[in-house]
Parts: structure tokens; C-alpha cells; sequence
């Protein structure tokens, strides 16, 4: 991403402003001419001064942030500031999000991927929130950190209902067989009939979400329990265990390709025995079970003999080919020569290169008793044998096709790894200096702005802040999902939860180290619920299914809206905080 023309221009701005800090017209009469009309001696005449209540100033002057930053106690100038201080730090999450994909471009997934760009992703809010209660006095950081609370619970609300039901809409194709069909979007706006599909990672994904809310929990145990002894203690065995979840987490991204990539290879290895299977009972020239359910050995004799085409008592490479030529093994991207290996690690038990009569039905009968299963029917003879091997070929084909196997996509090499590598770092370094710069002013701007218009901080910051720290994320979730595919929605969602995970885990423990350290009171119950009830209910939802009907996106978009009213209700009716 190119460097904005305009950034140096509101830097200077920001600079220039604050000379221009504005005065008051001094009291003293000294050097003031009479108007003729008035010769009273002593008496106040800052004439030349504009009634402050009436342009909405207070008394008490602001104070700059870093000496120089301009500064106001006006609604109206406080909203100004919060929206250039938005914009910068929307500009900062933009660049850490583009050096992030330049280096996983250069050193691919694994620990980059797994490691550092969620934790730069998160950065902008866990600097908004560390800020927010850093300095200033015990009771200055604890009013203050509800703008921190307020980030947090927007953030983690806004990605996972309006992003989330947004992605739905534009990512959306025809639902066929309980599947959205890739790039094909017939059906409008139909509830029931359109959706997206994504794949079983991004279900895992969704449950780590659900689980990352277990620090809320434990935090929130002596509020539950109506106790006021173990507050600050339950602060801090929900930091450790915060702690703990996250670098559990970012291990499990690290691996997570390796997983990745076995789990596709076991599949694929049970495709091709389902495949065989059911090719070789089509070909059979008699039943492959008996009455009882085992392998019936004539019939597996005389399959042998009808695949050993030199009639040298041995299955040679060549002949498995031919067996698995009429298998339909592109649909899972795997050609002949790959699905002749899995047949030789099967069944070539003395490794000799060939397979003998007894190791193949020594193979074929453990493929039947594997498809059988402990909990499955028995292989009756007749129609049903063929019908279950056809489902069990299909269930396969499903379960691989709902891992999202990637291999069939073509990865272009980096043209100028050196450049691209300086291009990054200094991504990377230009968003991270202006997040750390510009953290401290947006908040002060959200409480100035709270204190002239009476609104509590928390729900400015609810509303306002994700839109600057989330903006960039948000767009590029909406655009991959509007390529209409399982892999496209697939990495949109998967993104999402785990950009929400790590809300739940970074930003959380920078705000229970910052509770503690500090020593303050954890007095955020309401916020508290809605990030339970939201990812709870999104997560729990998202893990039992693959696919979402049009439908599903109105209950997201509900949870937002709902979350307001709830901690409106809960701290203004209830009195809860």
C-alpha cells in the first residue's frame, strides 16, 4: 500500500493547530479607552470577550497532549479531533495490516502467519486501552478505562454482528444439498436459499473464540457470587490464565498448517479406500461379504486374478494404475500415480514392490472392516453393500471438500524479496509509531468529548473507536468475501474470530495487567455479559454448523443493536455499575 499523500499535511496541521491554542482578553482596564458612556472606575471590563457559556466552552482550560497537540473542551471541536485521531490511527492499523501480508507473502505461514499477525492486528486496540489507564491518578485511570472497556467490547461486538452479517450478504451463493455452491448466485436475497459455506478450520476457529471468553468469566466470579474480598485476586488468576490461553493460541496457528496438511493427507487416503472399494464391488464377480458380514475370500481371489492382466501371481504398479483409472480421483486433487502409493503402503506389508494374493486380501479385508466401523451396519451381500460404500465414497468427498484443500492453488514467488522484505519493516514501524503516538490524544479527545455532552465514554468508545481501529480489517473481510467461494468466505470468518479470539486474549490481559497494576476496581459487569452473550452465541453457533443461510446474518446484525440496550439497561436501570 502506497504511503497516503495527505498523512505529512494533518501531521502539520495537528503541529500548527496547536500554536494556535487560543487566549483569553485579560481583565485589567489598563490601556482600555472609554467608550463615553461609562466612567465607573473598577469596574470589569473585559468587554472584548465572548460569553463562554454561549459558545460552549468551560472555565477550566484543557491540557495539551505531549505540549504541543491541540486541545478542546467543545462538543464540536472534541468531535473534530476524535475524527483525525481516528483517521490516524485507522491509517495506522492499515499499515500494520499491509506490512504484516508482505512478510507472510516472503516467509509464509507458521510463525509469521501464526504469531505476529494476529498480534499486529490487535495492536491499535491493546494500544488504545493500555493508554487509557496508564497515567494520571487512580481516580483519573479508573474514570478513564471505561474508554479502554468501551473499545474492547465494541470491537469485539462490531466484528462478529455487523462485519459478520455484512460478510453473509456480500459472500453469498446458492445453497444446494445443505452446501453454497461456489460463484453461483441465482436465488436474490432468499433467507433459506442463499448463504455461504466455509470450511472445518473455520469452525475450530469459532470455538477458540467461544473458549477465549474463559478470563471474562473468572474475573467476573466474586461480582457473581456478590463477594468484595478476592476482587483484586480474581484479577489476577484471569490475567494468568489469559496469559496462558494466548500463547496457547498463537502455538495452535503456528502448527496450525501442519495440522493442516495431515488431516488432508489422512482424507485423502480414506477417499482412495472408499473409491477402491466401490470400484472393486462393481467389478466383482461376486459378492465382496458373505451372509455374516466378512470379506468373502473366492470373490476377492477372483478379483486378483482379474487385475493381475500378466498372470504372474503379483500386482505391479502398472496394474494398480489401471485399477484406480476409472476412480474419480481428481475431485479431491490426487492423480493416479499418488493414489498408487497409498494402495502400495497398504497393501505391500513384505515392501517388496509388488503385492501378493494374501497381502491384498489381507488389504482389502481391513479397508472393509475400517469402512464397516465399529458403530456402523454390517456389509450385508447384495444392493445394500453397494449403496453404503457409494455413501461412504460421497461422505468423503464432502469432508474434503469442507477442509479446503488449497493445493490445486498456484503460489506466485515473490519478485524482489529484499525490497519487499524494507517495504514491510517500514509498514510495520510507520503504523506502530503512529498507533503509540496518537493513542493517548484520541482518548483524552473521547473523555473531553464525554464530559461537554454528558454521553457516558463508554458507549462513544463502544461506537466510535472500533470504526477507526477496525476499518481496515473490516474492508478487507467484505471484499475476500465477495469472491463468492468456500475459500474466500472460509479465510473471512476464520479472520474475523480470530481477530475477536485475540481481542479476547492480547487486549484482555493488557486491560486486566493495567486493573491490576494499578490497582483499580473491576466494576464492568455489564460489558462484561455482552461479550459473553455475543460470542457465546456466535461461536457455539458458527461451531455446529458449515453453513449459513441468509437468515443467519439478521441475527447478527440483531446482537449488536441489543448489546447497547442491555448495558444501557443494566448500568442506568439497574444500577449495575
Amino acid at each position: 500500500m502506497p504511503l497516503k499523500p495527505h498523512l505529512p499535511l494533518i501531521l502539520i496541521l495537528l503541529i500548527f493547530s496547536g500554536a494556535v491554542y487560543g487566549r483569553f482578553i485579560s481583565e485589567s482596564s489598563g490601556g482600555l479607552i472609554s467608550d463615553g458612556v461609562s466612567s465607573e472606575i473598577g469596574r470589569d471590563t473585559n468587554i472584548l470577550r465572548l460569553d463562554r457559556n454561549f459558545v460552549g466552552a468551560e472555565e477550566e482550560s484543557c491540557e495539551q497532549s505531549y505540549g504541543f497537540l491541540p486541545c478542546t473542551k467543545t462538543a464540536l471541536g472534541n468531535v473534530f479531533l476524535i475524527l483525525v485521531y481516528g483517521y490516524l490511527m485507522f491509517l495506522a492499523a492499515t499499515y500494520l495490516s499491509s506490512g504484516s501480508e508482505l512478510l507472510l507473502e516472503i516467509l509464509g505461514p507458521g510463525l509469521i502467519g501464526g504469531l505476529f499477525l494476529p498480534v499486529l492486528g490487535a495492536l491499535p486496540d491493546a494500544m488504545l486501552i493500555l493508554v487509557s489507564g496508564i497515567s494520571g491518578s487512580t481516580a483519573a485511570a479508573q474514570s478513564q478505562v471505561s474508554v479502554g472497556m468501551g473499545l474492547l467490547a465494541g470491537s469485539t461486538v462490531m466484528l462478529i454482528t455487523v462485519i459478520w452479517g455484512t460478510c453473509c450478504i456480500v459472500g453469498k451463493c446458492d445453497i444446494q444439498d445443505s452446501v453454497a455452491v461456489d460463484l453461483k448466485d441465482t436465488k436474490g436475497f432468499s433467507l433459506t436459499g442463499s448463504g455461504v459455506s466455509t470450511d472445518i478450520w473455520t469452525s475450530h476457529a469459532a470455538t477458540i473464540m467461544a473458549v477465549s471468553v474463559t478470563p471474562f468469566l473468572v474475573v467476573q466470579l466474586p461480582q457473581l457470587l456478590h463477594s468484595t474480598s478476592g476482587r483484586h485476586l480474581s484479577v489476577l488468576i484471569a490475567l494468568i490464565i489469559s496469559l496462558t490461553l494466548l500463547v496457547s493460541y498463537c502455538l495452535y496457528q503456528v502448527f496450525q498448517p501442519w495440522i493442516q496438511r495431515r488431516r488432508l493427507a489422512y482424507v485423502k487416503h480414506k477417499h482412495v479406500i472408499s473409491g477402491v472399494l466401490k470400484h472393486l464391488r462393481m467389478r466383482a464377480l461376486g459378492r465382496l461379504c458373505t451372509d455374516q458380514g466378512e470379506p468373502n475370500i473366492e470373490v476377492l481371489e477372483k478379483l486378483f486374478k482379474a487385475i493381475d492382466e500378466n498372470e504372474d501371481g503379483y500386482l505391479s504398479r502398472s496394474e494398480l494404475k489401471a485399477l484406480v483409472v476409472g476412480i474419480r480421483l481428481e475431485e479431491i486433487n490426487l492423480n493416479e500415480n499418488d493414489a498408487v502409493e497409498k494402495l502400495m503402503k497398504d497393501f505391500d506389508t513384505s515392501h517388496d514392490q509388488r503385492v501378493e494374493l494374501s497381502e491384498f486380501i489381507a488389504g482389502v479385508s481391513k479397508w472393509l472392516n475400517e469402512a464397516r466401523g465399529s458403530n456402523a451396519p454390517p456389509l450385508e451381500a447384495g444392493a445394500g453393500t453397494m449403496k453404503y460404500l457409494g455413501d461412504l465414497h460421497e461422505q468423503t468427498r464432502r469432508e474434503h471438500h469442507f477442509l479446503g484443500d488449497q493445493s490445486d492453488e498456484s503460489v506466485e514467488a515473490v519478485e524482489n524479496p529484499r525490497s519487499t522484505a524494507i517495504k514491510a519493516v517500514l509498514f510495520l514501524l510507520l503504523g506502530t509509531v503512529i498507533a503509540a503516538v496518537f493513542a493517548d490524544p484520541l482518548v483524552d479527545a473521547v473523555n473531553n468529548f464525554s464530559s461537554a455532552t454528558s454521553i457516558p465514554s463508554f458507549f462513544i468508545s463502544f461506537i466510535a473507536l472500533p470504526l477507526a481501529t477496525n476499518s481496515s480489517e473490516a474492508v478487507s473481510a467484505i471484499i475476500f468475501a465477495s469472491r463468492k467461494k468456500l475459500r474466500s468466505a472460509s479465510l473471512t470468518f476464520s479472520e474475523l474470530y480470530g481477530a475477536v479470539t485475540m481481542n479476547n486474549l492480547l487486549c484482555l490481559s493488557v486491560f486486566l495487567a493495567l486493573v491490576y497494576v494499578r490497582g483499580l476496581t473491576w466494576d464492568f459487569s455489564s460489558e462484561v455479559l455482552i461479550i459473553l452473550i455475543v460470542c457465546v452465541v456466535m461461536g457455539v453457533f458458527a461451531s455446529v454448523r458449515s453453513t449459513f443461510p441468509l437468515w443467519t446474518s439478521l441475527l447478527a446484525f440483531a446482537l449488536y443493536p441489543f448489546s447497547l440496550v442491555l448495558v444501557y439497561v443494566l448500568d442506568y436501570k439497574f444500577g449495575w455499575s
